[in-house]
C-alpha cells in the first residue's frame, strides 16, 4: 500500500521566496531544494556530492521534479 505524504517538500516550502537574480535562473530552487535534502538523507556532505546523488538519480527525480535543464550543478 502506497501511502501518501501529509505535506510535500514542495507544500513545506511554497511560501519561501527565491533570492537568487532572475535572468540567472536556469533551475528551479524547488528542484534544487528537493535533490539537496534528498542527496543529504542519503549521505551527501557536499554540493559535488549532491550534484553526484542527482545525476545517479536522474530518472527517479525526473519522475516528480521538472528539472527543466537537467541536474543543477554544484556551482549553482
Amino acid at each position: 500500500m502506497k501511502l501518501k505524504p501529509r505535506i510535500t517538500i514542495a507544500d513545506h516550502f511554497a511560501a519561501m521566496s527565491d533570492p537568487r537574480i532572475e535572468r540567472s535562473k536556469l533551475h528551479k530552487l524547488i528542484d534544487i531544494i528537493t535533490i539537496a535534502i534528498c542527496a543529504v538523507i542519503s549521505g551527501a556532505d557536499t554540493w559535488v556530492d549532491i550534484e553526484m546523488y542527482g545525476e545517479a538519480k536522474y530518472k527517479w527525480l525526473k519522475k516528480f521534479l521538472e528539472l527543466p535543464n537537467g541536474i543543477p550543478s554544484h556551482g549553482v
